[in-house]
């Protein structure tokens, strides 16, 4: 049951994001390591999704980063393959090499294995990076759930940040209300006339 309630979930995830960058003309590209193509797969799942999905990078080794998202070794070799500085290069590197509009990362421990000092197994880091310049990373700590409900979480929050940046910039502050405040009209004041004192006529 749970399996199915994912892949529900997944295909609602993936069909709400392809109408919605079919609605705003955007484009779509994946560089994916521990998922090994599963957000390129659930989007191309749908139908009619060649007018989104540019393509998708499988980047599996430190050496597919370098060579086909352009991730500097520097990067990998001080901060990792599983680290935030390193999913956002592989977002950046999606976004420029497919020229696309919005590139989502992925790398991770997906397990049984493959966990060290700081970074266990289920530990995942997200990057999206749109076109206009925004990124977002996220990380999210799975534990260990299991291999494949690590890899089809990912998939759900790889979606989820997908969408997040496609319905573009969101404002910092809520707009105030155009409140339309009615000034009474001001009442000019009479002066108020000082009593006349009228003069005694003089004693005779």
């Amino acid at each position: 049951m749970g399996s199915e309630r994912q892949i529900g979930s997944t295909n609602s995830l993936s069909r709400s994001l392809l109408d919605l960058c079919r609605m705003r003309k955007l484009t779509i590209a994946t560089a994916e390591s521990c998922t090994g193509g599963l957000v390129a797969g659930a989007l191309t799942d749908i139908p009619g999704s060649s007018d989104v999905i540019d393509r998708g990078f499988v980047t599996y080794s430190n050496d597919a980063k370098r060579v086909m998202l352009g991730v500097k070794a520097t990067t990998l070799a001080t901060f990792g393959a599983v680290s935030k500085e390193t999913a956002t290069a592989m977002a950046i590197g999606a976004l420029e090499k497919a020229g696309v509009d919005l590139a989502v990362s992925i790398t991770g421990i997906a397990g049984p294995g493959g966990a060290t000092p700081g970074k266990p197994v289920g530990l995942v880091h997200f990057a999206v990076a749109a076109r206009d310049g925004r990124i977002l990373h996220r990380e999210c700590r799975f534990g260990a759930i299991g291999r494949s409900a690590v890899r089809q979480r990912s998939v759900v929050e790889a979606l989820r940040m997908l969408t997040e940046l496609a319905r573009g910039p969101q404002a910092l502050t809520k707009p105030r209300r155009e409140t339309t405040s009615r000034l009474r009209p001001r009442v000019a004041r009479t002066s108020r006339r000082s009593p006349v004192k009228r003069r005694r006529p003089p004693r005779a």
